[in-house]
């Protein structure tokens, strides 16, 4: 963990107190919507490219719709069809990484998971048609894991505001950072020291599928050749034994327990249905083991 505050700190990154919504307006939204209403497609490129970042801005503002359904749903679209520049890409990395990097507050409240989740989408564009350079991508690794370690926000839905959801949404960047083959194993055990870190919180019971998405990630770094039977072993016995604690239930305890077991049930289903042996020999003799300490 020393390893990855000491690299963070060295982020070519600047201007973070300069993540503003001063480019999402009324405008941005009437444009997504009518982009959208076409299934975001444009014949105009260079119209694309200025209002993808403009749907950059509108990550953080609290109107659920602009954010969600038009401003990411937008660049996700635009990404997956690969119709975003070089140049647009570049842009949206650098904003994204200013914006998992400023301060923890109501106002970034939004921002924050909504830009871990974009940056999941740039990670996505980089495994299918490599754009990033190395350090880049170590940039990335260490901005997600540093971000998921110290997240202390466990909002998931509300029905007024709609989605925050930052466990889950660095899950899914890690999940993708996983599945390149261009990232290596010090960056493997930095991603799965930080999804460790928040499998099971003593101060909040997951209720939004966080589980699930954490499994994923931790199945997608097993399937990589980073870790063999005995560090699987080593994490299994030291994520039960900081887990699940003796001694009569508390508050905290019954929390860990429950978000553990939203994490072990879904990963042993997985593990079962796997059709790589190598999972299955390097996990299942520990996970039937940590799923008898819970029950």
């Amino acid at each position: 963990m020393h390893r990855l505050i000491s690299t963070f700190s060295l982020l070519p990154l600047l201007f973070i107190s300069t993540v503003t919504l001063a480019d999402c307006d009324e405008a941005s939204k009437h444009e997504l919507k009518t982009a959208k209403s076409v299934g975001w497609k444009l014949d105009d490129d260079g119209k694309r490219q200025n209002l993808a970042l403009s749907a950059a801005d509108c990550l953080g503002v609290a109107d659920g719709e602009l954010r969600d359904e038009l401003a990411f749903e937008g660049l996700s679209a635009w990404m997956r069809a690969e119709k975003l520049t070089l140049s647009t890409l570049t842009s949206l990395r650098i904003k994204m990484l200013n914006a998992v990097q400023a301060p923890a507050d109501e106002a970034t409240s939004f921002l924050r998971p909504f830009a871990i989740l974009t940056l999941a989408e740039l990670v996505r564009v980089d495994r299918k048609k490599s754009y990033l350079s190395a350090e880049e991508r170590v940039d990335i690794v260490n901005a997600g894991s540093h971000y998921l370690t110290n997240l202390r926000d466990y909002r998931g839905f509300d029905p007024k505001d709609g989605w925050r959801h930052g466990i889950a949404h660095s899950a899914d960047l890690i999940l993708q950072l996983a599945m390149n083959p261009a990232i290596e194993k010090p960056q493997h055990e930095t991603m799965l020291a930080a999804i460790t870190s928040q499998i099971a919180p003593s101060t909040h019971f997951y209720q939004y599928g966080e589980g699930v998405r954490l499994m994923t990630a931790v199945f997608y770094l097993a399937r990589t050749p980073s870790f063999n039977k005995r560090d699987w072993d080593l994490w299994f016995n030291k994520l039960m034994d900081n887990s699940i604690q003796p001694g009569p239930y508390t508050q905290a305890r019954l929390a860990q327990r429950h978000n553990v077991s939203a994490f072990l049930l879904p990963l042993y289903f997985s593990v079962r249905e796997s059709t790589d042996p190598t999972i299955k020999e390097n996990f299942l003799p520990a996970l039937r083991e940590a799923l008898r300490k819970v029950n």
